[in-house]
């Protein structure tokens, strides 16, 4: 009976474990509610409702709307570097990675947490809020990356020359957004047009997303 009671006792969670399970529902309501509504609208009694607990169990764990859309907005990039980051780091060929980003990028958009990082940075542009600066900050890490990729791809003589590396990196991403903005909810072409968008932009044939 001793032993019994001993494996019952270790399999229920810790409270270190119902903390991080109560933390990641409520990271992910606010991640859906700000998707949704925008900062602004953002209710933080909805988003305790929406993840199943109390307000007081939200305030508990953050101790404001803005905090919680910090722990929200990091929350949302650690997923996406699993989804998609690593993904990208698989790829050893410039265009390829390039390529995969974009189709990646246009699945992980299928989820209703992927819009925040879009919706903040149109809610705060040109503002000084600790938000929007570290929406910015993570933006501007995006197109860095970009950045190299496309100077290794024209090193290796796989991407056209043209356009300064920066602006093409951020055309690269406008068209990205831009497209898996319109074409929401009509997969499987997001993910494939997503790459042919990003493919013309980068002065590749179409079908290259194709073969990539």
């Amino acid at each position: 009976m001793g032993g019994r009671m001993s494996t019952e006792a270790s399999s229920r969670p810790t409270q270190l474990e119902r903390r991080a399970r109560t933390r990641d529902a409520l990271l992910e309501s606010a991640a859906r509610g700000i998707s949704r509504y925008g900062y602004g609208n953002l209710v933080l009694e909805r988003v305790a409702n929406d993840a199943g607990y109390t307000r007081g169990a939200l305030y508990h764990l953050f101790k404001d709307k803005e905090h919680l859309t910090l722990a929200a907005f990091e929350w949302v990039l650690q997923t996406w570097d699993r989804e998609v980051g690593r993904a990208i780091e698989l790829q050893s060929d410039p265009v390829a990675a390039l390529l995969t980003l974009a189709r990646c990028h246009a699945v992980f958009c299928r989820r209703d947490i992927a819009r925040m990082a879009v919706a903040l940075r149109l809610e705060f542009s040109g503002q000084d809020h600790p938000v929007g600066r570290e929406v910015e900050r993570n933006y501007e890490l995006l197109v860095r990356h970009c950045v190299r990729l496309i100077k290794a791809g024209r090193r290796a003589g796989a991407i056209p020359p043209g356009a300064p590396a920066r602006t093409l990196a951020l055309a690269f991403l406008g068209a990205l957004e831009g497209t898996v903005i319109e074409l929401a909810g009509q997969a499987p072409h997001d993910e494939r047009l997503a790459a042919r968008a990003v493919a013309g932009v980068l002065g590749l044939d179409p079908l290259a997303a194709t073969r990539h």
